[in-house]
Formats: C-alpha cells, sequence, structure tokens
C-alpha cells in the first residue's frame, strides 16, 4: 500500500456517534469497513461490518472498485484507529467521496459505548 503524507481529506467519527447512527440511520448505502486481521474480528467486531484486512491488501486491492460504491458513506475502524486512518486516506487517494475514520477503534467503542464487546 502506498500512501502520500497524511491528507486531512477524511473526517473522523466518534464511537458516541457511530453508535447514535447505527442506531438511528439506515444501513443501506453506508458501507462498513473493518481493517483488522480476522483473528481480532473474532475476538471483537460490531455488527454489519465487513472485514478487510490490510494484511490482505494485495488480494482485495484490485476488487475494491467493482465491490464498493466511492460516493457512498463508508466508516472505517480497526483497533485503536491507525489501520483504518491509513485505509481512509488510500481511499480517498482512489476517489471516495465519504470516507469516516472510527476514532479510537473498537476498543474505545468498548470502552465508552459497549462493554459486552471484549478488549484485547
Amino acid at each position: 500500500m502506498s500512501l502520500k503524507p497524511i491528507d486531512p481529506a477524511f473526517s473522523e467519527i466518534t464511537v458516541e456517534a457511530l453508535r447514535y447512527y447505527l442506531q438511528t440511520q439506515s444501513a443501506a448505502g453506508i458501507q462498513l469497513l473493518d481493517v483488522r486481521e480476522p483473528q481480532e474480528v473474532e475476538i471483537a467486531h460490531l455488527e454489519g461490518f465487513e472485514n478487510w484486512p490490510l494484511s490482505q491488501f494485495p488480494q482485495w486491492s484490485d476488487t475494491l472498485s467493482t465491490r464498493l460504491d466511492p460516493h457512498a458513506e463508508t466508516i472505517v475502524i480497526c483497533h485503536h484507529g491507525m489501520r483504518s486512518a491509513q485505509m481512509c486516506q488510500w481511499l480517498v487517494q482512489q476517489g471516495f467521496t465519504q470516507v469516516k475514520n472510527l476514532v479510537g477503534g473498537i476498543d474505545a467503542y468498548s470502552l465508552r459505548v459497549d462493554p459486552t464487546i471484549p478488549r484485547y
């Protein structure tokens, strides 16, 4: 994955805003991406998020344009928010227009929103 320097072209979403959003908005048309490793997703996950592990980038990067809508709202999560920020940056470079990174990742979601989600 080749990235340009950090570019604030994507937005951030807090865990509280994500909870509210998921509880009140229709999920139709929203792309929910989790870039953690499959074994991490087995430990803790949020319903509706599709797993796109960054370590498998070469396997799925060529199919991105046929599997995702670059103009649909896209929310990306990881463990703490660093890998998802990388993915958000890359998506913006690919022409995606409504990309949001979950600040603090699933760990912050577990701490501040839903303590039933295991921490690791």
